[in-house]
């Protein structure tokens, strides 16, 4: 009996470890699979590509700049959680803000232009020339 026992004892230590190994690979394929990455890693990049990306976007939607785009980080933001605000006006004297945010969880971006207090693009996950690669 005592090698019955000892038999079963082993196959049922073979089963759980079986479970461990696929569910342990299930969980890394999943997380290493994911392609996705954040085109703008950190606050400066994204605070740098912003004014020319979203100069861009602009002049395919019809709205020409006034003079370049002044942005700031804005309040609050974390290296995980990344927010930048342009401001400017367009040649017919139109307020222009730009609202971008990028965030490492979920590796996603986010862009809203307003003109004149109205969106021209709400919630896009790139502009101008970065729209260009995606797939």
């Amino acid at each position: 009996m005592k090698s019955l026992d000892g038999v079963r004892a082993k196959v049922l230590i073979g089963a759980v470890a079986a479970v461990v190994l696929v569910v342990s690979g299930t969980i890394a394929y999943l997380v290493f699979s994911d392609r996705r990455e954040l085109r703008h890693e950190t606050q400066v990049a994204l605070r740098t590509a912003m004014p020319a990306l979203a100069t861009a976007e602009l002049r395919s939607r019809g709205h020409a700049l006034n003079g370049p785009l002044k942005c700031a980080d804005m309040a609050g933001w974390t290296k995980r959680k990344m927010r930048v605000r342009c401001a400017g006006t367009t040649t017919d004297h139109k307020p222009v803000e730009v609202i971008g945010a990028a965030e490492h969880v979920g590796k996603q971006e986010f862009f809203t232009i307003l003109v004149d207090g109205r969106p021209v693009v709400q919630n896009v996950p790139c502009l101008g020339s970065d729209c260009r690669t995606e797939n």
